[in-house]
């Protein structure tokens, strides 16, 4: 059986008012474009309704498929899910809260299918948000575009658009869902373009993202930025700095043993070597640097074997 044309991978939570209508849209606008679907519904441990309606939605229709988290796990780990199982030859995916517009969808595909993108991020130019959320999403957008080197206006936009061998070949966990073009580029899917997409005013329920999620994202940064760097090869950035670290202290420590040695064969009065701080931060440097390379050596060995065990725990699925 050929694969489907599209995979709409939309992870929620607690929206039970707003998937009747958002999974209705799609299947009209996908319908009306003459391409073959799957939505993919992945409830990350929602204590409402979501899931009951996911299930009568995939008794009406067999190319609705779901998946259910048994508790909260979060947005990258919904979507790292759905990307598992999805087969589409393009994967789409928007937010369950109605403020993605399905009918970006064919522009979309026609980015990926007929202009070569590897990926297509949404940008939500004109922005329906209180200030307290604009003002730190373009600090956000200007940080993530300086360390990633991706000219992207909008990380955020849940609205994004794959080929399948994208998402096949990236894992997504803790907050990376911010940084699933900076995880691509890393991959080596260089062809990164971005298109303007409604932002639409949110219809049903509430929020489910408060401020720190710019904490959080910044610290995911860094993370990212040190993993794509260093992931392979952590004996680079811990033995560099391990052996620097020793080489200064043991310098130091050299100086002022040759100190002593010439002082008391000058008949000098020198001080004893302990009572001189400059030991004491030579001491300090060789300590840290044989303990830093110990930490690369360690997280050669976990890198070794390590493996791609999921970590969710999942009740059920629908159709899958």
């Amino acid at each position: 059986m050929p694969n489907p044309d599209i995979s709409i991978v939309v992870p929620l939570y607690n929206e039970e008012e707003s998937l009747p209508e958002l999974i209705a849209w799609n299947k009209r606008v996908l319908s009306e474009n003459g391409l073959a679907y799957e939505i993919i519904l992945v409830d990350d441990g929602s204590d409402d309704r979501s899931w009951e309606v996911i299930r009568q939605q995939a008794e009406q229709d067999p190319n609705i498929k779901g998946i259910r988290f048994r508790r909260n796990y979060g947005k990258s780990a919904a979507l790292n899910e759905g990307f598992k199982v999805c087969t589409g030859n393009v994967v789409i995916t928007m937010d369950a809260d109605m403020q993605d517009s399905p009918d970006e969808i064919p522009g979309l595909y026609k980015m990926i299918r007929k202009e070569g993108f590897d990926m297509v991020s949404g940008w939500k130019k004109k922005r329906f948000d209180p200030i307290t959320k604009t003002i730190p999403t373009k600090l956000f957008n200007k940080v993530a575009r300086g360390f990633s080197g991706i000219k992207l206006h909008d990380f955020n936009c849940g609205l994004k658009a794959y080929r399948l061998e994208v998402v096949q070949s990236i894992d997504v966990y803790g907050e990376m869902h911010r940084y699933i073009p900076f995880l691509a580029k890393w991959k080596g899917f260089k062809k990164i373009g971005e298109k303007v997409v409604e932002h639409r005013a949110r219809k049903f329920g509430s929020t489910k993202f408060g401020l720190e999620r710019f904490v959080y994202g910044f610290l995911d940064l860094l993370s990212i930025s040190f993993i794509t760097k260093f992931k392979r090869r952590p004996m680079h950035f811990f033995g560099t700095l391990g052996s620097l670290s020793f080489l200064v202290g043991f310098i130091i420590s050299l100086t002022i043993i040759f100190q002593k040695i010439y002082g008391i064969s000058q008949g000098l009065k020198v001080r004893d070597i302990v009572d001189q701080p400059l030991f004491y931060i030579a001491l300090v440097g060789i300590i840290v640097g044989v303990q830093l390379f110990l930490a690369g050596y360690l997280a050669e060995l976990i890198n070794l074997d390590s493996n791609n065990k999921s970590e969710y725990q999942i009740g059920e699925r629908i159709g899958l």
